[in-house]
C-alpha cells in the first residue's frame, strides 16, 4: 500500500528533520566546561540527575585547576558516597575540613558521612545502598 501525503505535510516533514539535524550537530559541537566554575556546575547539575559518575569526572576537573577547593572536595566526597566509595569519601571530606575548617554545611555533610561511616560494615551491602547523598555545594554557596 503506497501512502500518499499532502502537499502541505512534506515542508513540514523537511523542517523537522532539519531542525533535528541542526541541533544534533549544535550539541555534537558544544565544548565541555573549561573553568573550574563551569566545571563545579556541570558536576552540581549531573549529581542532581543521579549521573554521579559524570559529576565526580567534573569535580575532578575543577579540582585540577584549582586544587584545595573546600567546596569541590566537599562535592567530591559525596559523590565518592554516592558511588559507595566509602574510603575516598572520608578522605575528601578531611581534605575539605582542613581546606576550610569554619565550613557549617561542611561539617555537617562530614558528621552525618562520619556517623554513617562508623556503622557501615563492608559485607552488609543493604546499608551502603540505603545511603542518602549529601548536598552538593554550587559554585556561589
Amino acid at each position: 500500500m503506497k501512502r500518499r501525503y499532502s502537499i502541505g505535510t512534506i515542508p513540514l516533514m523537511i523542517t523537522l528533520v532539519a531542525s533535528l539535524c541542526l541541533a544534533t550537530t549544535a550539541q555534537a559541537g558544544r565544548k565541555p566546561p573549561e573553568t573550574p566554575q563551569a566545571q563545579l556546575e556541570f558536576g552540581v547539575e549531573m549529581a542532581k540527575r543521579g549521573l554521579w559518575s559524570e559529576a565526580l569526572f567534573r569535580f575532578k576537573q575543577a579540582e585540577r585547576h584549582s586544587p584545595g577547593d573546600s567546596k569541590i572536595l566537599n562535592n567530591m566526597a559525596v559523590a565518592y558516597e554516592a558511588l559507595g566509595n566509602f574510603e575516598k569519601a572520608l578522605d575528601h571530606y578531611q581534605s575539605a575540613i582542613k581546606s576550610d575548617p569554619t565550613n557549617k554545611e561542611l561539617k555537617r555533610n562530614y558528621s552525618r558521612f562520619v556517623e554513617f561511616y562508623r556503622a557501615f560494615k563492608p559485607a552488609d551491602e543493604d546499608a551502603a545502598a540505603a545511603t542518602v547523598p549529601r548536598r552538593v555545594t554550587t559554585a556561589d554557596s
